[in-house]
């Protein structure tokens, strides 16, 4: 992770101050504040990341808003406690009040995904799931490879653990805390893979 190194250590107020004046987006952790996907070492996404999120994004939208949900994709950002950290999934899923008339950042979603690529795997599977364990809110966490057809789902159950189930190609995926299912393959639909390697 390398920090913008003309910005001393702020707290979440002077962050979300600073970041409104920011042509870019800026993820905040531990009083730092980090280019959304310098965080990981990464400089941008691909075309089939941003396909993927937008499939999801697309199947979701009218059954979730039919049941009083916002669903975002990539530009809002979600807060972890009151002096947490700040960060910008790929796709949430709220239905909070709070949520729903919110202006800048969402607090508790009930479901987070990340699209996975080489270079952001492991932060989104370990130190950014831990972050995301700490909100109260979440129920799901969906892991979605960008480099072929794969997704993980990490559901909490009724003992308060995270368990773990792959799906794919020919799985549904079932999202239980949204009530919804769609087949792997939506999610991919128009994607081209081999695109990884251009």
């Amino acid at each position: 992770m390398i920090a913008t190194p003309d910005k001393p250590h702020m707290t979440p107020a002077e962050y979300l101050a600073w970041e409104e004046q920011q042509e870019l987006r800026y993820e905040y952790l531990d009083g730092v504040v980090y280019p959304r996907n310098d965080i990981i070492g990464m400089t941008g996404g691909t075309l089939p990341h941003n396909d993927i999120a937008l499939n999801l994004y697309s199947a979701l939208r009218v059954p979730m808003r039919t049941r009083g949900c916002r669903v975002n994709v990539a530009d809002v950002k979600v807060q972890i406690g009151n002096n947490g950290a700040f960060f910008y999934p790929d796709l949430l899923v709220s239905r909070h009040p709070q949520d729903l008339t919110a202006l800048k950042f969402v607090c508790y979603p009930i479901a987070i995904v990340e699209v996975l690529s080489p270079a952001t795997e492991s932060y989104d599977r370990g130190a950014k799931f831990a972050y995301y364990r700490r909100l109260e809110s979440l129920r799901e966490y969906v892991l979605i490879s960008s480099d072929r057809i794969n997704v993980e789902l990490f559901r909490l159950n009724d003992r308060q653990k995270w368990e773990l189930t792959p799906y794919s190609p020919g799985d549904t995926l079932e999202l239980v805390s949204l009530d919804f299912a769609c087949p792997i393959e939506l999610l991919y639909e128009a994607v081209d893979l081999s695109l990884q390697e251009r």
